[in-house]
């Protein structure tokens, strides 16, 4: 299953859902995809230990509290997508794709409030950085504060808008649309209905006649 229909699917709010995610990434990867830890869990990088993650018998609760958090609390959902990137890595529920589920996840929960921010280049900006952003999660590991990572999160957000804004301004046109969304499609049937999800700021007159 492709990245893009698979973020169509699931709900931002549901544990299953984030196992689900899980088992489709890291299918075939490991023994364990699609299943929380219950062993303890230390990161080691080198010859040091770099993080201890929460025991295996408290990941389901931690778990929990982090989505009523997001479900519940009425924080930014820029500040919550943070949130809960960090604290999904600080938990590391899984034995392995932490780092891409935080990432994914966070992508979930922003698109709920702002679709175009699918398709901002967010995680090639993290590769870019990589070092930097195992160093921001350390030092928010040793302060116990996840300030220091929403704020890197945020400035990568930034960076990423400033690189995608220009191109925006360029006009586009039916056969630029169409072009695109049947690249998203692939070979899968759509309509009126998924083409104006996926293109938010035209009418419905102007989806007809781009489809027709």
């Amino acid at each position: 299953m492709k990245v893009y229909e698979l973020l169509q699917e699931l709900n931002p709010h549901k544990l299953n859902d984030l196992c689900k995610a899980h088992r489709c990434l890291v299918n075939g990867l490991i023994d364990t995809a699609g299943k929380l830890r219950t062993k303890n869990l230390g990161i080691v990088k080198g010859s040091e230990v770099a993080h201890i993650a929460p025991g295996g018998n408290m990941v389901k609760g931690l778990l929990g509290d982090l989505f009523d958090y997001i479900k519940n609390e009425n924080d930014l959902i820029l500040i919550k997508s943070c949130v809960f990137h960090y604290e999904l890595e600080f938990i590391h529920p899984f034995i392995d794709g932490n780092g891409r589920m935080g990432r994914l996840w966070q992508t979930l929960i922003l698109i709920q409030q702002y679709p175009a921010l699918e398709y901002l280049p967010a995680e090639t900006l993290i590769k870019n950085k990589q070092e930097e952003y195992y160093n921001v999660l350390a030092i928010s590991d040793k302060s116990g504060n996840s300030t220091p990572f929403i704020e890197f999160m945020l400035a990568i957000i930034l960076e990423a808008l400033k690189r995608v804004l220009p191109s925006q301004n360029k006009s586009v046109t039916k056969d630029d649309r169409i072009s695109i969304f049947r690249d998203k499609m692939k070979k899968e049937d759509f309509g009126r209905k998924e083409y104006l999800k996926n293109f938010k700021n035209i009418s419905q007159a102007t989806a007809s006649r781009d489809l027709n």
